[in-house]
């Protein structure tokens, strides 16, 4: 099992990645389903409709989410993508769903904390 250690942190990147990608397509591919979860702040600030956000994020999720499966810029990817899912913890709350968004927060933090691993586009773009 020691040899297969360096698989986690790649498992983990993409595995992470397609949750933000099927997030991200899902917000896309179905708008007002996902409307009711803007919260009413953000749109009073921002003067943006609810479906305008939801459009906006999807779009994020989907870009960071590639960047992310690729291992592209993979610190800040993660940073960005563990600060966008911190806020959603908060906005949700910790209730069944939050407390999962606290476990994808978690293990975006460890994404973050390693950087780059042996698949990602980093390491070759170094080379």
């Amino acid at each position: 099992m020691q040899k297969l250690k360096i698989f986690s942190p790649v498992i983990l990147r993409i595995g992470l990645a397609f949750v933000f990608l099927w997030f991200g397509t899902n917000q896309l591919s179905d708008v007002n389903s996902w409307v009711g979860y803007i919260p009413t702040w953000v749109t009073s600030l921002s003067s943006l409709s609810p479906e305008t956000v939801v459009y906006i994020n999807g779009v994020f999720e989907i870009i960071f989410g590639a960047a992310l499966l690729f291992g592209f810029y993979t610190r800040f990817t993660a940073f960005f993508l563990m600060l966008h899912m911190i806020d959603i913890t908060f906005t949700v709350g910790l209730d069944s769903i939050g407390i999962r968004d606290l476990g994808l927060s978690v293990a975006m933090i460890v994404i973050w904390l390693n950087g780059s691993d042996f698949f990602s586009l980093d390491r070759y773009m170094k080379e």
